[in-house]
């Protein structure tokens, strides 16, 4: 036998096994700075369980790129003994830009290495063709990016609801918007120049509350995204479940006992045409308290305190409990978060949910972290986690 046979057949796989090793040891130390910073590096070993010298050789690279940087404050352990000079999240010099479709408007955002908001633009869509709502939404980054002098951008997250294949990056089916196969990493990225990453909204909220938000450390987190789409993402282990194709989620049409709204797939009852946000205006319109398709002025008129808003929202907000019980009984998670515009501003909604999902568990349920920023924090999100996952693969671009 050749003397070069064996390792042409084994040594593949120590390489791809190798690989994927160190890219879970640098995720686990940049996350420890994240989340625990400004921090000492022996600190950082005993978290993830890495050999000092590991450690001391990731943050040493992460320095490098830029994304982490010696805290001017020096640390005791325990008050005695050498001095450790601690390592934080350099987030002054990167940023990401988050762009997240809804039906009526483009939220464009961008956003630092700990999730916050920097600067944010909506745009309307007024009937423009996916093509034409991309084009507009790389230009607002760009003026963004222009607002922002001495930021270097990572890469772009894209967010949306429907049917939106990660791997792809192909919003395949939203049918509110009318969007089918919608290349969207190629067409925003073509117009941007930059890395473009897409998932689905309810997906990067949960990556979003499992890096900077109160699911951080949960071993299971469910999320139910309640606004003109009704969807959900489960992830356990620190990941989340996509399916064949990223279909995983697609709870639209899920049977609500007892309800009476018509569904544009012909039957009664689905989860979203019950949940919609078109619903909650369409009913509100009825009642004389709006005349538009804002459902934050519904959020108002109940702060203003109109009887009738308090009680479509507090309806709406019980119907999303039974929603959430259903997804409980299956899933079983540790934790549960809702994004809703009712839970988010109003305590009495959430208290509304957390009774339909019964006392013994409606201590899991808590709103999104992010309530003044959802949208933007979505897209964000996604660029993101892709960062959090890989930091070493960051765009050299960029760096």
């Amino acid at each position: 036998m050749p003397r070069t046979a064996a390792p042409l057949l084994t040594s593949p796989i120590p390489r791809v096994a190798d690989s994927d090793r160190r890219r879970t040891s640098a995720s686990v130390v940049l996350r420890s700075v994240l989340e625990h910073g400004p921090v000492a590096r022996s600190t950082i070993a005993r978290l993830t369980g890495l050999s000092p010298a590991s450690v001391t050789d990731y943050c040493a690279r992460f320095a490098e790129l830029g994304l982490i940087r010696e805290s001017a404050v020096l640390r005791r352990s325990k008050g005695v003994g050498r001095p450790h000079l601690p390592v934080d999240l350099d987030d002054s010099r990167f940023v990401v830009g988050g762009v997240h479709v809804a039906v009526p408007y483009t939220t464009v955002a961008l956003l630092d290495l700990r999730g916050r908001v920097l600067a944010r633009s909506e745009v309307e869509h007024g009937g423009a063709e996916p093509a034409q709502v991309l084009a507009r939404a790389a230009d607002t980054l760009a003026a963004l990016l222009a607002g922002a002098p001495g930021s270097r951008v990572l890469g772009v997250g894209f967010a949306a609801g429907g049917w939106v294949d990660r791997d792809s990056g192909t919003v395949v089916e939203h049918p509110l918007l009318g969007w089918r196969e919608v290349p969207v990493r190629e067409l925003l990225g073509a117009r941007t120049g930059l890395p473009v990453h897409v998932d689905g909204h309810a997906r990067a909220l949960v990556n979003a509350e499992r890096l900077f938000g109160r699911a951080r450390g949960s071993r299971s987190v469910l999320h139910l995204f309640a606004g003109n789409v009704v969807d959900a993402a489960f992830a356990t282990h620190d990941e989340v479940h996509h399916g064949p194709r990223s279909q995983a989620g697609a709870i639209a049409h899920l049977p609500v006992p007892g309800g009476t709204e018509p569904c544009d797939c012909g039957r009664v009852g689905c989860l979203q045409a019950e949940l919609s946000e078109r619903t909650l205006c369409r009913r509100a319109r009825e009642a004389g308290i709006l005349d538009g398709m804002n459902p934050m002025h519904v959020v108002g008129a109940a702060a203003a305190g109109d009887p009738v808003a308090v009680r479509l929202l507090r309806e709406r907000s019980r119907r999303v409990g039974r929603a959430v019980g259903l997804l409980l009984d299956v899933l079983n998670p540790e934790q549960v978060v809702v994004t809703e515009i009712g839970v988010m501003h109003r305590s009495d909604c959430l208290a509304a949910l957390r009774e339909e999902v019964g006392a013994d568990r409606a201590a899991t349920v808590s709103p999104i972290s992010f309530p003044d920023s959802v949208l933007a924090v979505a897209g964000g999100a996604v660029a993101l986690d892709v960062l959090y996952r890989d930091p070493l693969a960051a765009s050299p671009d960029a760096i």
